[in-house]
């Protein structure tokens, strides 16, 4: 079930390794800072010193932007969800990417669910969670609980993903 808040759109992701997921997010994440969006992270394992390799080896508009969002990984129990300074004006759109286990994720989304629900939040979140497909997965239970899914490809429906992949007709 996709979650009903309206405040929370959900998009998944599935990457095989660090770098996969580091290249597939590098495109959309300089697209939404282009669009003066707010992107920030919560991530089981550090990233920094991968997207900062990355980023000098490629020509990308945002490259400082990216390299400061914090790749950094964090505890997912001490993250206060107000130190993440998310935005509440109506122009100003909050990405938060999740990378880590299911475990993890889970956890991620109902601080940020809960934060939302008991603060009266009026911004708009999108969470991009990123599922390592190693892991053993449900995919359908996944793709069933977001409304999105964000690959090499760009962002597409999860509905159009499954036709894509012949799970549905």
């Amino acid at each position: 079930m996709v979650n009903e808040n309206k405040n929370i759109t959900k998009v998944c992701s599935f990457y095989v390794s660090d770098w996969h997921l580091i290249t597939m997010l590098l495109p959309h994440i300089n697209k939404t800072i282009n669009e003066r969006n707010k992107v920030t992270t919560i991530l089981e394992e550090d990233a920094q010193e991968k997207v900062e390799i990355l980023l000098n080896k490629i020509k990308i508009e945002n490259a400082n932007n990216i390299i400061n969002i914090n790749w950094r990984k964090k505890d997912v129990s001490n993250i206060k969800i107000e130190e993440l300074k998310l935005e509440e004006t109506e122009n100003i759109d909050n990405e938060i990417i999740i990378a880590g286990s299911i475990e993890y994720i889970n956890e991620a989304n109902e601080l940020i669910e809960d934060y939302v629900k008991n603060n009266d939040f009026k911004g708009r979140i999108k969470i991009i969670n990123c599922y390592l497909a190693e892991e053993n997965l449900n995919i359908k239970e996944i793709l069933n609980a977001h409304r999105a899914v964000l690959n090499t490809a760009g962002e597409r429906t999860t509905k159009e993903f499954m036709k894509s992949i012949n799970m549905v007709k």
